[in-house]
């Protein structure tokens, strides 16, 4: 049987009267202080996950041989990266970067103009 353990994780924000509070429930053998940026690093790698399946549909594999479903997941992959590339060259800092919010809010407009906000 795995034995548990809760950890707390408090943050402190300037301005904020009340501490931000959460709870991690974990079997890792490792330093209290090491969970939380342990969960921090898993959480941003499946959200980069997530936002290559909803920006270039990373996950859409169907055709009927291997060699093909290889070549269009580079394709895919490569797409996503150049996607990060761009955004992080070009768009100001105060955009918020992510491939997905930029797809929802570029609703009809041009990219020109989303980046001159």
């Amino acid at each position: 049987m795995l034995t548990r353990r809760v950890v707390a994780k408090v943050e402190f924000h300037f301005g904020e009267l009340f501490p931000r509070f959460g709870l991690i429930v974990t079997n890792l053998v490792m330093d209290s202080r090491a969970v939380g940026p342990f969960y921090n690093q898993r959480g941003t790698a499946e959200q980069w996950i997530r936002e290559g399946k909803q920006a270039v549909k990373i996950t859409r594999l169907s055709c009927h041989r291997f060699r093909s479903n290889e070549v269009r997941l580079w394709l895919s992959v490569i797409a996503y990266n150049l996607g990060n590339l761009w955004r992080r060259l070009v768009l100001p800092s105060r955009i918020d970067k992510s491939l997905t919010s930029l797809q929802q809010r570029q609703d009809g407009r041009g990219v020109r103009e989303i980046a001159s906000r």
